[in-house]
């Protein structure tokens, strides 16, 4: 993805603390490398928890991370609904707003 695209923080997060940027990548990596799901169930699993920690960009990141590893539409904004009972209805509501600026962008 181009910089352009990725917000502004992250990116001179990523430019200045380049050490600790690789490590928590790697971090990333280890972790889906542990198991046995595949990539597009673990990008929604970590759907669910951005949107349960309220995190705008990692709703957009995963969302988009997950329609990248083959997610539909429909099954991502379902991991989302999905959530409806245990984080609430106006949670749930801002992140479907969340995910679909990242899908009605194609």
């Amino acid at each position: 993805m181009a910089d352009k695209q990725l917000p502004q923080n992250y990116v001179q997060f990523r430019s200045r603390y380049k050490r600790l940027a690789g490590a928590v990548d790697e971090l990333g990596k280890a972790a889906r490398d542990e198991g046995p799901l595949d990539e597009k169930s673990a990008q929604l699993i970590q759907l669910a928890a951005a949107v349960s920690s309220r995190s705008e960009g990692a709703v957009h990141s995963h969302a988009r991370r997950a329609r990248d590893a083959g997610a539909s539409p429909d099954e991502i904004r379902h991991a989302v609904l999905l959530l409806v009972s245990t984080i609430g209805f106006p949670a749930v509501m801002a992140a479907l707003s969340w995910v679909n600026d990242v899908l009605e962008k194609g």
